[in-house]
């Protein structure tokens, strides 16, 4: 493929992006880093605008329009997180924001979303086609702006890769891994370039929903591969059906694998991610700690980079799952 993003396109968006993003700290928890016998530093895009690390993205897809297309204004579809950072870029520029959003998705990422302007469309994501959902505003002349497989917004996810390389830097350390929650694709492909442009020998692994592992046995099978229907999860932010084609060209040449984790793993992260940590990180973001806990990516003697990618979760259902968990 031509049109995969490369770090010069990541230096881009960094620049794009600079004073409008939070340069989101690295972490650590002395209780974490024994548990693991590692040391353990975590990147959390909790703290984000917008609450997670799609408002980074999403801002570069739109600035890098031009001034006609986004007169037109802009579409996308999203469980919650893209919808909040495409409206939230979209404000920043004054625009025109339609997003379709599934009908049960958190309470509060819709909230968010019409607080910030932007038209909420409803539609069932088990059983609408997302393209045909939002084709009336597209025939209108709206750019779409995808969650995951475009260059833009893979180069914008990129910028968290830069940042946690710099600052591990800083503190002396170069990661033996990194880890991260994986939906369509985005956030990996993006991170793992900035990675491995800053260190070869670095591993890259994704984190996903046990079945929506679709990264994983695509990776396995050299092809995409989608998701088996019937299933669900708590980790709404990253359900997709299947890999991206772009996101999927780079992760499979990037990536050391990917490992699917339970629901139960889930709350359990979150829990630690609470305890540790002190912060609230929502199922789909911690799936990457989940992975760790798993014991599947080696962490004895090893300094691993984890990105919390995403904190927006209803309260009913962050304090249902961690006193579950507990």
């Amino acid at each position: 493929m031509t049109d995969l993003p490369d770090i010069a396109a990541i230096h881009d968006a960094a620049r794009r992006l600079a004073g409008l993003i939070v340069e989101t700290p690295l972490l650590e928890s002395p209780a974490l880093n024994e548990r693991f016998g590692g040391r353990v530093l975590f990147k959390p895009e909790t703290l984000q605008r917008t609450g997670s690390f799609k408002f980074r993205g999403a801002y570069n897809k739109i600035a890098s329009l031009s001034d006609a297309e986004r007169a037109r204004g802009v579409v996308a579809f999203s469980s919650g997180n893209h919808a909040q950072g495409v409206a939230a870029s979209a404000a920043l520029f004054g625009i025109r924001a339609v997003i379709a959003m599934p009908v049960d998705a958190p309470e509060a990422k819709v909230g968010n979303v019409r607080r910030m302007g932007a038209e909420v469309i409803p539609f069932d994501r088990f059983r609408d086609d997302r393209m045909t959902v939002v084709r009336r505003w597209l025939d209108e002349g709206m750019v779409l702006v995808p969650p995951f497989d475009d260059p833009a917004i893979i180069a914008g996810q990129g910028t968290v890769g830069l940042e946690l390389m710099r600052q591990a830097k800083a503190l002396g350390v170069t990661p033996d891994a990194v880890v991260m929650p994986c939906g369509g694709g985005g956030l990996a492909g993006g991170i793992s370039i900035a990675v491995k442009d800053a260190s070869a020998s670095t591993e890259v692994w994704a984190a996903e929903p046990e079945h929506f592992d679709d990264t994983r046995r695509s990776l396995a099978e050299g092809r995409r591969v989608a998701n088996d229907p019937g299933h669900d999860s708590i980790c709404d932010a990253i359900l997709t059906a299947e890999p991206g084609a772009i996101t999927f060209e780079i992760n499979r040449r990037t990536l050391a694998g990917s490992v699917a984790v339970s629901e139960k793993a889930v709350a359990a992260a979150m829990r630690d991610a609470m305890a540790g940590l002190k912060l609230v990180v929502e199922p789909g973001g911690v799936v990457g700690l989940a992975a760790l806990a798993s014991g599947a990516i080696a962490t004895e003697g090893r300094c691993v980079v984890v990105v919390l990618s995403g904190g927006n979760v209803d309260f009913a259902t962050y304090a249902r799952l961690i006193a579950e968990a507990a």
